[in-house]
């Protein structure tokens, strides 16, 4: 195998679908992931704090708002794509200890194979069910939780209910932080749900979409923030403001509006997140 920055696409057949690294023009070591033709994450080697998708982005400025700059933190990550947010956190917050869970083992090879981790990354890798891993984790053991999870282009239903919500909050610290990327278009069913659910569990909860998702014109994804403590909206407001496709932070009474009368989700009741229409995420 040549070096990654010969620029050659990859196609692998996976555990589940076919993966595809395309190399980004216009960068000279980064990379796109899809799979079955589904971006998945970008990864630029060269600078791993460079977040090309907007909610990578939106994710990313979360995780350097939870704690002061710089401080390590022990960061557990469901869903593993390229390792784009570990790699950030890595790059952003030196020390950290991270634990990444991905389902697809094909996909974590395919992943370190061609687009290798730093050596002083503290980031261990585990093939396994997010929410099985999850239930047998250390209690206490995680200052941030970020989900990331999609089978195919939707979230399994497996991890949307209460059981879910109370698995992901015994792993965290008392000021730990949930982080989550959804999908969903008007009129918000599942985003509507999942705010409910986490809420029986966490009593802080942020939302952070673009006002074009959220007036319901199209559909989009959405950054989910529950914790136990309140967190620095101020900041993070003008964080999302200021990026390409600026977002809204929702939380409190306007959050608790825009969650109705939506019910929490129990094991019977469960669905995965909606099916993205055509060419929501596509790339050309």
């Amino acid at each position: 195998m040549g070096p990654v920055n010969e620029a050659i696409p990859v196609s692998r057949a996976i555990d589940r679908g076919t993966a595809k690294l395309m190399p980004d023009v216009d960068r000279e070591r980064a990379w796109l992931l899809t799979v079955d033709g589904a971006p998945q994450s970008y990864v630029d080697l060269d600078e791993p704090t460079h977040l090309e998708f907007e909610y990578a982005r939106r994710l990313g400025h979360a995780l350097d708002t939870v704690a002061e700059p710089g401080r390590p933190l022990d960061v557990l990550h469901l869903g593993g794509g390229a390792l784009t947010l570990p790699r950030y956190v890595a790059a952003t917050r030196p020390g950290s200890r991270q634990d990444v869970v991905e389902y697809d083992r094909g996909l974590l090879d395919l992943v370190v194979e061609q687009l290798p981790l730093p050596a002083d990354a503290r980031i261990t890798l585990h093939g396994a069910d997010a929410r099985k891993w999850l239930e047998g984790a250390p209690a206490g053991s995680a200052d941030v939780l970020v989900a990331d999870v999609f089978g195919g282009s939707r979230v399994p239903a497996h991890l949307t209910t209460e059981g879910y919500a109370r698995a992901a909050a015994q792993v965290l610290r008392a000021d730990g932080v949930y982080l989550a990327n959804l999908a969903d278009a008007a009129p918000f069913a599942f985003l509507r749900s999942q705010l409910a659910t986490l809420g029986t569990v966490f009593e802080e909860l942020v939302l952070i979409a673009e006002p074009g998702v959220l007036r319901g014109r199209r559909f989009g994804n959405a950054v989910l923030l529950a914790s136990h403590r309140p967190l620095d909206i101020g900041v993070l407001a003008r964080r999302t403001a200021g990026d390409t496709f600026p977002a809204r932070v929702e939380h409190g009474a306007a959050l608790r509006d825009f969650i109705g009368g939506a019910a929490p989700v129990g094991e019977e009741d469960a669905v995965p997140s909606p099916e993205p229409p055509d060419g929501a995420f596509g790339i050309g």
